[in-house]
């Protein structure tokens, strides 16, 4: 099967965002710049394209200029997060310039969409209590950071 690798358009941040992403996941680096060459005097040297690594997801940023469109919440990427420092990490350092939106979700300072996902979340959602999972999505609703002992205490209750 043939790889697939996001292409986001950005004005002219790629690089900026290549460099702000890899900084913010432990295992990841920046793969390749290409640069406008001779063939294009006005751009000579500035950033074309650049691609990273987020974990095994490779990326590539384009410098396409500026259009009417622009990054939605359409298309986003999910982070799904070990446990609740995880979260916290990731959903801290993408919201930096960026903004918090409901349930997990986030766009980051370049309007980039996210979804900040505990792994605890999707257990509950596939519980085989329905009581159990109503009460945990339904406390997802209220939330925008996703805080995993509030989806527990949302799930089992304490009886009074």
């Amino acid at each position: 099967m043939p790889k697939q690798i996001p292409c986001l358009w950005f004005d002219t941040e790629a690089e900026e965002a290549a460099r702000f992403y890899t900084s913010i996941w432990p295992d990841s680096e920046i793969l390749g710049t290409v640069r406008h060459g001779s063939e294009t005097p006005e751009r000579e040297g500035q950033v074309l394209t650049v691609s990273w690594r987020l974990g095994d997801t490779e990326y590539v940023g384009l410098n396409g200029g500026p259009q009417d469109w622009h990054f939605s919440e359409a298309i986003s990427f999910q982070v799904l997060c070990a446990d609740q420092a995880e979260v916290d990490h990731y959903w801290d350092r993408l919201t930096d310039g960026g903004q918090e939106a409901p349930c997990g979700w986030l766009q980051d300072r370049f309007g980039v969409s996210w979804q900040v996902v505990p792994t605890r979340l999707l257990e509950l959602q596939n519980d085989p209590d329905p009581e159990r999972r109503r009460r945990a999505v339904e406390a997802v609703f209220t939330m925008r950071k996703i805080v995993v002992a509030d989806l527990e205490r949302a799930a089992d209750p304490v009886s009074a």
